[in-house]
């Protein structure tokens, strides 16, 4: 039988890169969707064709057409509902960041291990084609040894354009609605004046570390770090002796600018990444004896990618390229990080 997705939440990043994906998956079925905004969730459900549509995601989770959900929805509230439909028995795609806390990430995993459910975490880089490719190539390079060793490794994110499109999802006048549940915006010892900049921290430059994370090594240290209180900075994170230097950059005005370039002892691998929303795929290029090897593939996107691996760990139960379990270490190294900060 083909899963029904229930989506909560339908603004814009939900309709584009989550409804719009898996309304086009033919091996599942979006059943439902659910949003506090009533015009805006009808006029997302006739857009995309979704027969039921709810108020809230407690009446989703009451459909027992629903076998999995998407939430995207204000991120204080992302983990209180991702708990409510892990404890209905949902397999769940969640939006980054998945928790505020270490402790907060952890009940979230240790519910969808209770049930033996998938929970997947939003960093949709991990599913672009040209991160696949990359991999490949650190692997065999690895191996072979072509290159040396890796000696270090660099990586940059300079928000900016989004690269988002205008003609695939509808929004309304309608003011977010207060009274939902939130989960408290960082650790006990976070003074309140940090936490929106903990908070731009977490939804922007996650990513990048997550990234640096699934290809140089899953559990680095924090070596050094220096954050503005915007939340952007250096930090410098240790993969077993290997340093990684993450410079993160608020507010550019231009283009969007990430990516990650790993150096060996003769050459090095540059991985460019698309902006967030923009449907391409990331470039791959390998430098080797004063040479550069630009490696393309066919163009596709990284949250519809995503979106069709969801659908198969679901029905196959595997595990997520980033999974809830694995996405507790990008909170962890994100709390040490501001603890520094908050130290001194």
């Amino acid at each position: 039988m083909k899963p029904g997705i229930g989506i909560i939440g339908t603004g814009m990043v939900g309709q584009m890169c989550h409804l719009a994906n898996f309304a086009a998956n033919p091996a599942c079925r979006v059943v439902a969707i659910a949003d506090l905004r009533p015009d805006l969730a009808a006029a997302a459900a006739h857009k995309f064709g979704i027969p039921r549509v709810y108020g809230t995601h407690r009446e989703l989770l009451a459909d027992s057409a629903v076998s999995a959900v998407v939430v995207v929805t204000k991120r204080r509230a992302t983990g209180p509902i991702v708990l409510d439909a892990l404890n209905s028995g949902r397999h769940v795609l969640s939006e980054k960041p998945m928790a505020y806390t270490t402790a907060q990430a952890i009940s979230l995993v240790e519910a969808a291990r209770r049930r033996d459910l998938v929970y997947s975490i939003g960093y949709m880089k991990r599913h672009d084609a040209g991160v696949a490719r990359a991999l490949q190539v650190l692997a065999r390079l690895r191996n072979d040894q072509p290159l040396g060793r890796i000696v270090r490794a660099k990586g940059w994110c300079f928000g900016g354009d989004t690269g988002r499109s205008h003609d695939n999802f509808v929004m309304t006048g309608e003011a977010r609605p207060d009274g939902i549940e939130l989960w408290q915006d960082g650790p006990d010892w976070m003074p309140r004046a940090m936490r929106p900049g903990y908070d731009n921290f977490l939804n922007v430059f996650s990513h990048i570390i997550n990234l640096a994370r699934y290809l140089l090594g899953s559990s680095p240290t924090v070596a050094e770090s220096a954050i503005e209180p915007s939340g952007a900075g250096r930090i410098i994170l240790d993969f077993d002796g290997t340093e990684c230097t993450l410079d993160l950059v608020n507010g550019s005005d231009g283009a969007w600018r990430e990516g990650l370039t790993i150096d060996f002892e003769r050459g090095a691998v540059t991985l460019e990444l698309p902006p967030p929303f923009a449907e391409q795929e990331a470039e791959v290029i390998v430098e080797h004896d004063g040479r550069s090897t630009h490696l393309a593939g066919e163009t596709s996107w990284a949250f519809r990618r995503q979106a069709d691996a969801f659908v198969s760990d679901v029905a196959a139960r595997g595990v997520p390229l980033a999974s809830g379990a694995d996405s507790v270490t990008d909170i962890a190294l994100a709390e040490t990080v501001w603890k520094q900060r908050s130290s001194g």
